[in-house]
C-alpha cells in the first residue's frame, strides 16, 4: 500500500510538471484552436468551454496507462529482472530525463533528439480531428488522452519500469492508476492555465521543469548505481569526502568504528524498516562464510525488496518476519553494497581481519 501512496505523491509532486512537458501540446493545441474559434463566432466576450474537455483528456489517460500498467505487470511475472538490469534501466531513464531537462533549457540543438514525438500519420489525424471538431466533440480529448501513451515522460517511464518490477499484472495497474491519478490535478491546473494565458507563462514553466528534471535525473542515477552494486556514488562522494576531511583534522578518529575483533560474528542482523537498513553498516570477519538475517516488522516500503547487486541476490521479505541470506566469505578490507529494488535506501557489510 505505502508503494502505491509513493507513486501518488510522485504523480502529485513531479510526475505532472514531466507529464505536462511532454504531453500539454496534445491537448492544448486543441483547446486553443477550439478558444479561436468560440472568440471568432461569439466574440472576445466568449467563455471558452475548457473544463470538460481537459477532464475527458485526463479519464483517458487515467484508464489507457491503467490499462498499460496491467501489461506491464504481466510481462514482469514472466521474467523478473536482476538488480544489475534495474540498475541499467534506471541509468538510462535518468540519461533521458537529463538530456529531456537540457532540451528545455535549450543547450544544445543535439538534446532535440531527447523527446518522444507520436508517429507522424498520427500528428496529422490530431489536427484534421482538432480542426473539424466542435464544441460537442467529445472524441478528439478522449483520443487524445489514450494516444498520450506512446509519448511517456521520464517519470512516466521510471514508474513504467517499476511496474515491470512488481512481476503482477494487478500491481502493475495499481501503480499506473495511482501515479496518474496524482499527476491529474497538476495537469489539469497547468492546461487550463497554458490554454488561457497562451505563451505568457510557456517560458517560465519550461524552466521549472527543467530543473526539476535536473534534480531527477541525478537522483535516478545515484540510485541506479545502488542497485549496480557501485560503492561510488552520487551520494557517497561527498560524504567519503566529508570523512576525510575529517580524518585529517580529527586523527585516530572515526564516526562509525568498527567493533573489536573478538566481537565479530559470521552471523549478522539487520533490521529492514520503511525508512531503510538499520545499521547502515555492518561489520563481518574477514575469510569467513556469512550468514545474513534479515528481521521486518510491519514493513511495506520498497526496502521490503532486498537486493545485494554483486551476488545477484534479489530476496522478497515478507511485511514482518525473518529470512536468512547466506553469503561467500569476504576479503579483509573489502565492502559488499546492498539495496532495495528501487536504490533508495542502502548499506554496506564491511569485512575486517582478525589478524
Amino acid at each position: 500500500m505505502e508503494a502505491l501512496w509513493i507513486a501518488f505523491f510522485t504523480g502529485l509532486t513531479t510526475g505532472g510538471l514531466s507529464c505536462m512537458a511532454v504531453q500539454g501540446g496534445l491537448i492544448t493545441g486543441s483547446l486553443a484552436y477550439q478558444v479561436e474559434k468560440d472568440i471568432a463566432r461569439n466574440g472576445n466576450s466568449a467563455k471558452p468551454r475548457l473544463v470538460l474537455p481537459i477532464l475527458l483528456f485526463l479519464i483517458a489517460k487515467l484508464v489507457a496507462y491503467t490499462a498499460l500498467g496491467f501489461l506491464l505487470g504481466l510481462l514482469g511475472s514472466a521474467f523478473s529482472l536482476s538488480p544489475t538490469a534495474k540498475g541499467i534501466l534506471q541509468i538510462a531513464i535518468a540519461i533521458f530525463m537529463l538530456g529531456n531537462a537540457l532540451r528545455l533549457l535549450n543547450v544544445h540543438p543535439i538534446f532535440r533528439y531527447f523527446s518522444f514525438e507520436p508517429p507522424s500519420f498520427i500528428t496529422r489525424y490530431i489536427r484534421r480531428r482538432s480542426k473539424k471538431s466542435t464544441g460537442g466533440d467529445m472524441l478528439t480529448p478522449l483520443t487524445l488522452g489514450a494516444m498520450t501513451i506512446l509519448i511517456p515522460c521520464g517519470i512516466t517511464q521510471a514508474m513504467m519500469a517499476v511496474a515491470i518490477s512488481t512481476g503482477s499484472a494487478f500491481s502493475g495497474a495499481a501503480t499506473m492508476f495511482a501515479f496518474i491519478l496524482g499527476t491529474s490535478p497538476v495537469f489539469f491546473a497547468l492546461t487550463y492555465l497554458a490554454t488561457r494565458l497562451g505563451s505568457l507563462t510557456e517560458k517560465y514553466f519550461f524552466r521549472i521543469v527543467a530543473v526539476v528534471l535536473l534534480i531527477l535525473a541525478f537522483v535516478g542515477i545515484d540510485q541506479g548505481m545502488n542497485l549496480l552494486g557501485s560503492t561510488w556514488t552520487l551520494r557517497s562522494i561527498p560524504m567519503s569526502a566529508m570523512a576525510t576531511f575529517n580524518g585529517i583534522l580529527h586523527p585516530g578518529q572515526s564516526d562509525n568504528p568498527p567493533p573489536a575483533t573478538s566481537s565479530l560474528k559470521n552471523d549478522l542482523q539487520l533490521t529492514v524498516s520503511n525508512n531503510g537498513y538499520f545499521p547502515e553498516k555492518l561489520y563481518a570477519p574477514a575469510n569467513q562464510p556469512l550468514k545474513l538475517h534479515l528481521v521486518s516488522k510491519d514493513v511495506t516500503s520498497c526496502a521490503l525488496d532486498f537486493t545485494i547487486p554483486v551476488y545477484n541476490v534479489d530476496v522478497l521479505l515478507e511485511e514482518t518476519g525473518e529470512k536468512v541470506v547466506e553469503l561467500p566469505p569476504l576479503k579483509a578490507g573489502s565492502k559488499l553494497h546492498f539495496s532495495c529494488s528501487m536504490g533508495m535506501y542502502v548499506g554496506d557489510i564491511i569485512a575486517v581481519s582478525g589478524e
